[in-house]
């Protein structure tokens, strides 16, 4: 390409794109906990001033718990707005996990202040929530605000993770963060399930006993 031309439309990077047409605070926004057997699924939101870049951001998943950490800190301190929706285990029951899912999206969305005037999405459905939007397959490969908001759900939902380790230490929330593993099947096979599992999952619906579910002390879902 000569230099002055113009790049493809396809080759311009999204944000440019939608930067290009007056928008001006661009939220990412994705989820965590959408495959456990217990616990809340939880979203993140995040805003990005214009230009800034924090080296190391990229999807949670490729992520160490020690880099998830401390990138945590530098987003939430260095955003112009962040914030989470958590949807409980009761509500994913209700409303099943996809809606659950777009339902914590819309709650870390409305948190943020200022509210942005686009959002990006991790995954392929919209939110219900009257504001230009767009869905993008893997964006938190590619787009670093929500890469930012894969990892602050993911912090905030692990950390919720472990005070409930503390409440039901027999499931051993703390290792596996309510994922299907071979010791959480285990343990809900040993000891049926607690408040915090998804009762209508495949994994913990089979194992219900009579009294499953009492309400223990802890953060409320």
């Amino acid at each position: 390409m000569r230099k002055g031309d113009q790049a493809p439309p396809d080759q311009i990077p999204l944000e440019e794109l939608i930067s290009a047409q007056g928008y001006r605070w661009m939220a990412g926004v994705d989820e965590a906990g959408r495959g456990p057997l217990a616990g809340p699924v939880v979203a993140g939101a995040v805003i990005f001033r214009p230009g800034d870049k924090i080296p190391g951001v990229r999807d949670s998943k490729l992520l160490t718990h020690l880099q998830r950490e401390k990138l945590y800190q530098i987003i939430t301190a260095r955003a112009l707005s962040w914030g989470v929706g958590i949807v409980g285990p009761r509500d994913i029951e209700k409303h099943n996990i996809l809606q659950a899912t777009l339902r914590a999206m819309k709650a870390a969305v409305m948190s943020l202040n200022p509210l942005p005037d686009f959002i990006l999405i991790d995954g392929i459905n919209r939110i219900s929530i009257d504001l230009p939007q767009q869905a993008v397959k893997r964006g938190d490969a590619q787009h670093p605000c929500i890469a930012a908001a894969s990892i602050v759900a993911k912090v905030t939902r692990d950390r919720l993770m472990m005070e409930y380790h503390r409440i039901y230490p027999r499931y051993n929330f703390a290792s596996h963060k309510g994922y299907p593993t071979k010791k959480h099947r285990e343990a809900i096979r040993q000891h049926g399930c607690c408040e915090i599992h998804r009762r209508t999952f495949k994994g913990v619906r089979e194992y219900l006993r009579v009294g499953d579910g009492e309400q223990q002390e802890g953060p409320r879902l």
